[in-house]
C-alpha cells in the first residue's frame, strides 16, 4: 500500500500542475494522518465452564478481541491506559476500524492515541468471531443477556489481558448500554464512562417494539424450523429491513432513496448484504439479549465521571422522551448531551461518527484525569 502511494506520488509530480499538486499533497497528508495508528492485533480468550444468568453453562466460551497499543502500569501494578470500546447489536469490534472512528481517535496526538493508550475492542458473546449460535449449537446455544456479556468482557480484561483498571469504558448502542452496566457492576474499575446512542432505562416503547418485530418474525417463521434451517429463513429479510429502517434519520434516507424504485433498490441491496453475512439465529439471540437490560434502579452506584452522548435524530433513542435528561440527574458525576440534528448527524449511526463528539471525549478525559 505504501509502495503504491509512493509510485502514485511520483506520477503526480511529473504530470500535474503545481497548484493541483499542492492540493493533492494536502489531501494525501490528511489521509495519512487519519490512518496514523497501528494495525490491530487479534486474539481469542477462552473462558472455561462459563455460567450464564439463565443457569446454563457453556464448557468453552470463546471471546475474540482486537487490541491497539500496549498496556502500561504504574509502580504498584495498576493498569493506567486501558480503553474498552464495545460495539452494537449484530456488530463486532471490527466496526471501529474505519476512518470515521479510528481515523479520528486512534492516530498520533488524537484523543485515544494508540501509542499512549491500550485500546481493547472485544466481540461480544454471540457476535463477530466470539462463540455464537451459528457456530454449531444453533437454538441450543445458551440464552445470553447483557449481564452475561458484561461479565464475559470483565473476565476477558482481568483474566485474559491482565487489565485491572480502565482509563475509559465506552460503547455504542448496545455497547453504550453495556457501559451503563459496567459503571454499576464495577464502579471502581474505571476512571471515566462514555455511553453513546442509548438510554439508561429498561428497553420499552418503540425500542422494544422494533425488537419484538424481529424476534416474532424469526421465531414464527416455519422455515426457521426451531433454529435448524439449512438455508437462511425469509424472516432474516424482515429483520434486515427493520434494521435499515431504524438505523438512520428520515432526511438521509430520503436523499438516499428519493423515489419508489430507488427505495426498493437501496433496501434490496441492504437486505442482500445482511443475508449474505449474517445468520438468523445469531440475529435473534442478539436482539433478544436486551431483555435483562435495566440500569435504572442502580444509577446512583456509578462513581466515575460519565458523559452520555445521544443525537437528536436517533429514532431508537428519541430525545423527546426526556429519559436521559431525567435519569442523568441520579448519576453523581453524570452529564448528558444531545447532539443537534445537522447534515453531519447520521441518526442512530451518529455514534460511530467520532468527529461529532470527540471534543466532548477530550473534555471527559481531562475531567477524569487521575492526579497524585
Amino acid at each position: 500500500m505504501l509502495a503504491a502511494r509512493k509510485w502514485r506520488s511520483v506520477y503526480i509530480m511529473i504530470s500535474m500542475p503545481k497548484r493541483l499538486l499542492v492540493l493533492l499533497s494536502l489531501i494525501a497528508a490528511a489521509d495519512l494522518r487519519a490512518a496514523d495508528y497501528p494495525a490491530p492485533t487479534e486474539g481469542d480468550y477462552t473462558i472455561r465452564d462459563f455460567k450464564f444468568q439463565s443457569g446454563e453453562t457453556l464448557p468453552e466460551l470463546r471471546l475474540h478481541y482486537r487490541t491497539l497499543g500496549k498496556p502500561g502500569k504504574d509502580a504498584p501494578g495498576k493498569t493506567m491506559n486501558a480503553v474498552l470500546i464495545m460495539h452494537g447489536t449484530t456488530g463486532s469490534g471490527a466496526q471501529f476500524i474505519r476512518p470515521e472512528f479510528a481515523g479520528e481517535l486512534f492516530g498520533r496526538d488524537q484523543p485515544l492515541d494508540a501509542t499512549k493508550f491500550f485500546i481493547i475492542l472485544p466481540d461480544g458473546i454471540g457476535h463477530g468471531k466470539s462463540s455464537k449460535p451459528s457456530d454449531r449449537m444453533h437454538a441450543k446455544f445458551p440464552g445470553y443477556g447483557y449481564l452475561d456479556m458484561v461479565e464475559a468482557q470483565y473476565r476477558l480484561l482481568t483474566e485474559g489481558l491482565g487489565v485491572n483498571h480502565a482509563r475509559l469504558v465506552m460503547g455504542t448502542s448496545m455497547g453504550g448500554m453495556h457501559t451503563w452496566l459496567w459503571g454499576e457492576l464495577h464502579p471502581d474499575f474505571m476512571d471515566a464512562l462514555m455511553p453513546l446512542a442509548c438510554l439508561p432505562t429498561q428497553i420499552s416503547g418503540r425500542n422494544r417494539a422494533w425488537r419484538r418485530i424481529i424476534i416474532d418474525a424469526i421465531r414464527n417463521d416455519p422455515a426457521w424450523n426451531g433454529g435448524e434451517y439449512k438455508t437462511q429463513p425469509p424472516s432474516l429479510h424482515t429483520a434486515a429491513e427493520m434494521l435499515w429502517f431504524m438505523s438512520s434519520n428520515p432526511v438521509l434516507r430520503q436523499k438516499e432513496a428519493p423515489t419508489l424504485a430507488k427505495t426498493d433498490q437501496v433496501l434490496d441491496k441492504f437486505v442482500e448484504q445482511i443475508v449474505k453475512t449474517d445468520d438468523a439465529n445469531d440475529v435473534l439471540y442478539a436482539v433478544e439479549a436486551s431483555r435483562d437490560y435495566d440500569p435504572g434502579p442502580n444509577l446512583e452506584k456509578i462513581r466515575a465521571p460519565l458523559l452520555a452522548m445521544n443525537s437528536a435524530d436517533d429514532l431508537i433513542n428519541p430525545p423527546e422522551l426526556g429519559i436521559l435528561e431525567r435519569e442523568i440527574k441520579r448519576v453523581p458525576r453524570g452529564r448528558g448531551i444531545v447532539i443537534p440534528f445537522s447534515d453531519k448527524t447520521r441518526g442512530h449511526g451518529s455514534h460511530t461518527v467520532a468527529a461529532l463528539w470527540k471534543d466532548q471525549l477530550v473534555g471527559l478525559l481531562s475531567e477524569s484525569q487521575r492526579r497524585p
